[in-house]
């Protein structure tokens, strides 16, 4: 009597165990007269099958008798299997006006999808679907896969769906009403529209640029959005949809392939942007070993098995997008600022990426943001990385132009350096040779006159002068204490302080068409037409307290400046030469920084 209590006991724990499972199994999805769509995740449970053996009418009984599993807490979404995969749920509709609905299957790249339909009086019905299949297979022409089912109002009807697929196993199930799938399709073709608008413009603009420009950075950089566009457009399953829907071959290998050639773009257009094979050999020639890979694997994947060749290429994914983060990384590091926003770009494409992989995977729940997480990581990225590439060209073309500048420093010494020199700043920049006449008569740090050029317009002036009797103020003004300047703030705050200098000396005598040239050194030179001495040395004296009333940024510093100004003025009767007339000037200036510094001299003599 002990031991029968005892096992009714343990059946009846069994029972309550066991019991809920069956009720959960044997619970409808109902479809009320409100319902336009209705997610199946809740109501499905599942076999896994190592063999594909299990025929639609056993299984049918094998989930009646409570042998299927609820879904996992993460949802349909089970990685990379081999396995047959059998879904389960009862159908109950109580909308008396719409028999007809939609189950859709909302991953594009399940290879073969079988929905059984079993009604009350024991009828199986049957429809096939998956990308192994044409696509005209399909209910409505969708890039995933999709069935019509007829559900009699108030007639419970079991649905069972089988799936085999060499790609990852995610089987999202839901039914629409064809009101709300249209709904559907409609916002999510929008949705796809916007992305792929995107691409498209990015692809355009970069391609007006690279055709004018010649920057081989924005041709790898269309190669890489191209490579990417190419490989969404077949996980999303629009190539199957629209390139090739009589060949499911096609849609096999295109994923494994187009991902191959996806990372082999990035890998180049990375390699390139940041220079390795000068700034990073050894990374560099690392760089060409992942495209050799993916050459390798992208020619392999027309001979794989697809279930060999995406989980690779997909792997491959994440040590390769970390690769150029680490690029990027040790470029910025070494002080190459273009790769700030390089990096920017790579670390949200790699967040969308690996989002987009775990999914793959089944390390990550379905839902908006793991689904669409990488066509949002690389469309910023794709932004980002046409600002960067932007910034990079502004940044190359102003080291270039300050390339230029250094080298017309060197042009005054001999015409042999300065056309040798020339030729160089033309290999550099291409747009040189429309500029070499204007810079060829300007100081290049200061944007005033060079020396060359005042001797030339000097003497010119003085002819002019001398034919109608004028006179004429000559200026030469030196930096107080620059070399300390350049000792204390260093030599970019001193090139700041010669820039500010030549400008104050250019806006004080902008009234009076004077002509102003760095002498050389922290020396200018500044001549302009006056009526007497004192008129000029007002002029200087003007000149002088602007400059020194202008202190100059640099940086963090604010850098006050001080300047000498010796004063020659030219008058008709007496004819110098203009070696002579500078020579006078200078006298008068080595007075003004014998007195103190910081005033202005007239000469002693007048000429």
């Amino acid at each position: 009597m002990h031991r029968r209590e005892h096992w009714l006991l343990v059946l009846l724990l069994g029972w309550s165990l066991l019991a809920p499972v069956l009720a959960a199994a044997r619970t409808p999805a109902v479809l009320g007269p409100e319902t336009a769509s209705l997610d199946l995740a809740p109501h499905v449970r599942y076999l896994q099958e190592a063999e594909p053996r299990g025929e639609p009418a056993r299984m049918f009984e094998r989930a009646q008798a409570g042998e299927f599993r609820p879904l996992p807490p993460g949802g349909p979404v089970f990685g990379f299997q081999r396995d047959t995969f059998w879904f389960h749920a009862t159908l109950l509709n109580r909308n008396p006006d719409e028999p007809r609905w939609l189950l859709v299957q909302k991953y594009p790249l399940s290879d073969y999808v079988d929905v059984y339909l079993r009604h009350p009086d024991g009828r199986i019905e049957h429809q096939a679907s998956g990308d192994r299949l044409p696509f005209d297979s399909r209910a409505i022409r969708y890039r995933t896969p999709n069935f019509e089912v007829r559900l009699p109002p108030g007639q419970p009807v079991e649905l069972l769906v089988r799936v085999r697929s060499e790609s990852s196993m995610q089987v999202p199930l839901a039914l629409y009403t064809p009101m709300a799938f249209a709904e559907l399709a409609r916002d999510a073709q929008l949705g796809i529209g916007i992305y792929y608008g995107i691409l498209i413009a990015l692809l355009v603009y970069n391609l007006v640029l690279w055709l004018w420009l010649r920057d081989w950075s924005y041709f790898w950089y269309l190669f890489h959005v191209g490579g990417f566009g190419l490989v969404l457009f077949c996980l999303n399953g629009l190539a199957f949809e629209y390139l090739w829907p009589n060949s499911p071959l096609m849609q096999e290998w295109c994923v494994p392939v187009s991902i191959c050639i996806a990372l082999a773009a990035m890998q180049q257009f990375a390699r390139h942007f940041l220079d390795l094979e000068h700034r990073w050999p050894a990374a560099n020639r690392l760089s060409v070993a992942f495209l050799v890979f993916f050459a390798v694997m992208g020619v392999a994947s027309f001979a794989l098995p697809y279930r060999i060749s995406t989980p690779i290429v997909s792997a491959a994914v994440f040590p390769n997008v970390l690769f150029i983060v680490i690029q990027s990384v040790v470029m910025l590091r070494r002080g190459f600022e273009p790769a700030r926003l390089f990096l920017l770009a790579w670390a949200v494409f790699l967040a969308g990426t690996a989002v987009f992989a775990a999914l793959a995977f089944g390390l990550l729940p379905k839902n908006f943001f793991t689904e669409y997480g990488v066509q949002m990581g690389s469309a910023l990225e794709m932004l980002l990385l046409s600002v960067a590439l932007g910034y990079r060209y502004a940044s190359l073309r102003t080291e270039n132009i300050r390339i230029v500048q250094e080298t017309n420093e060197k042009l005054d010494r001999t015409v042999i350096e300065r056309t040798r020199q020339l030729r160089t700043a033309m290999a550099q920049l291409g747009e040189a040779n429309v500029q070499l006449r204007e810079y060829s008569r300007r100081d290049p740090l200061t944007g005033v006159y060079n020396r060359r050029h005042f001797h030339e317009a000097f003497e010119q002036t003085l002819r002019e002068v001398a034919g109608r009797n004028g006179c004429l103020a000559l200026l030469l003004a030196d930096l107080d204490h620059f070399k300390q300047i350049n000792d204390t703030y260093g030599h970019l705050a001193g090139d700041d302080c010669l820039r500010a200098a030549a400008r104050s000396l250019q806006e004080a005598l902008a009234a009076r068409e004077a002509m102003v040239a760095r002498f050389g050194g922290e020396e200018f030179v500044a001549v302009f037409p006056c009526a007497d001495a004192q008129e000029a040395l007002q002029v200087a004296e003007s000149v002088r307290m602007h400059i020194h009333q202008s202190p100059v940024r640099s940086g963090k510093h604010t850098i006050r400046m001080s300047i000498s100004i010796g004063v020659h003025t030219v008058t008709p009767g007496r004819e110098m030469t203009p070696e002579e007339l500078i020579k006078v000037a200078d006298e008068a200036l080595y007075r003004a920084k014998g007195d103190g510094r910081n005033c202005v001299r007239h000469s002693m003599s007048v000429a």
